[in-house]
């Protein structure tokens, strides 16, 4: 209410300022025909001081007399005119000033409602941040995520042959709990047959056997089957499963992803965007996580307050493209070559990308004689990659095509 109440007296404030100035107008201005109706009167008195004095003679002053109160008749009544017209004007600016507060006060109403949130309390910085850590910290189960889940779909019904191969693959697991390779069995074949719940369950005896040996596959695995047995809702369970990830390899992609998604579901945006717009800057447009984010990610900007364009995918010549490449003459294929590799690279300047398209721009210039380009390319993908193992072998691999490579 108190937001209301200041939002109004501004309205009010303001177009009480601007009806005030349209109702004085020009207060206190002499209006012409009063400023000749002075001279005129002046002049009368002029004519009677000139015939005192013996400067004009009598005929002369009467003459004058006449013509000056002439002049005067004729000013009194544009005086009279413009003063009629001027009360016509008044009631008019009152008109118009009074629907210029209307205007102020239903335009503020009709910008709030339209831009705003009518109904909420204040919302400062520190009072989400401090109902997101809330939120965190009353997040529901995994078990009670599932009991609200919305139904999965059906999946095709199994063989008999193949349910009870399944009941064996069971019953050799409970035998042998420490068996890596029928847990893992077990694991895929429960999610194919749509038990997920038993997917998980399977797999959290995985990481325990595996113990400190198990990867950030095994834990983002974990919790990719927990966020699907709860409908995509990120529990605490799988929430800690997606950190155990992302402590052995925080450039797990797939981790990354489902961080973005609970980050949103506790009123995160700003580092949901944060991490979904690296991740999609540094993943090949083939990826899985690519297309849900593309989707999503620009409503995720507008919630965290960040104006953002969402970059067209652009790739380098592919195989596809340097074969078709081949029916051209050389003027033309080494053009378009060129400009296949050159928008790759201003891309990459500007946006970043996945490994995968560093290697390619290495290689390209590498095909197409600029060695001095490749190895500046590479030298700056170092940098970009430092610290990630993975993604620089897969551009060292483009840097080896363009004999670049230390």
């Amino acid at each position: 209410m108190t937001f209301w109440i200041i939002i109004g007296s501004l309205a009010l404030g303001v177009g009480g300022v601007l009806a005030l100035a349209l109702l004085r107008g020009r207060k206190g201005a002499i209006p012409p025909a009063a400023y000749d109706l002075q001279v005129y009167r002046d002049q009368l008195k002029e004519v009677d001081r000139d015939l005192a004095r013996g400067v004009i003679a009598e005929a002369d002053a009467e003459r004058v007399r006449t013509e000056v109160s002439r002049r005067v008749l004729a000013a009194d009544a544009n005086l009279r005119a413009q003063q009629a017209a001027d009360g016509r004007t008044t009631g008019g600016n009152a008109i118009v000033a009074l629907a210029l507060i209307a205007v102020m006060l239903g335009g503020s109403v009709a910008l709030y409602a339209r831009l705003g949130a009518p109904g909420y309390g204040d919302l400062p910085l520190e009072a989400r941040i401090a109902a997101s850590e809330q939120a965190r910290t009353e997040r529901a189960s995994q078990s009670e995520a599932e009991a609200r889940a919305p139904a999965r779909p059906p999946v095709p019904e199994a063989s008999a042959d193949y349910l009870a191969l399944m009941e064996k693959l069971r019953q050799t697991v409970k035998d042998r709990p420490g068996d890596l390779r029928g847990l893992r069995l077990l694991v895929r074949n429960e999610a194919a047959l749509g038990n997920i719940t038993a997917a998980y369950t399977a797999q959290a005896k995985v990481i325990e056997v595996k113990g400190p040996e198990a990867t950030a596959d095994d834990h983002a695995l974990m919790a990719d089957l927990m966020i699907a047995a709860a409908g995509g809702y990120v529990s605490t369970e799988a929430e800690a499963a997606l950190r155990m990830a992302l402590q052995r390899d925080p450039d797990h992609p797939t981790s990354r992803y489902y961080l973005g998604s609970f980050l949103m579901q506790v009123d995160r945006p700003d580092a949901a965007f944060r991490t979904w717009e690296q991740l999609l800057r540094e993943s090949p447009p083939d990826a899985p996580w690519v297309a849900p984010i593309r989707n999503q990610i620009e409503e995720v900007a507008w919630r965290a307050g960040v104006k953002y364009e969402l970059p067209q995918p652009v790739r380098g010549p592919s195989a596809e493209d340097v074969e078709a490449a081949g029916e051209m003459n050389a003027e033309d294929r080494d053009q378009m070559i060129r400009g296949m590799v050159q928008n790759l690279s201003d891309r990459l300047a500007s946006d970043g990308g996945s490994p995968e398209e560093w290697a390619r721009l290495i290689a390209a210039y590498g095909v197409l004689g600029e060695v001095d380009q490749a190895r500046a390319i590479w030298t700056e993908a170092q940098q970009v990659f430092a610290g990630k193992a993975e993604a620089l072998a897969q551009v060292r691999s483009g840097a080896e095509q363009a004999g670049v490579a230390e």
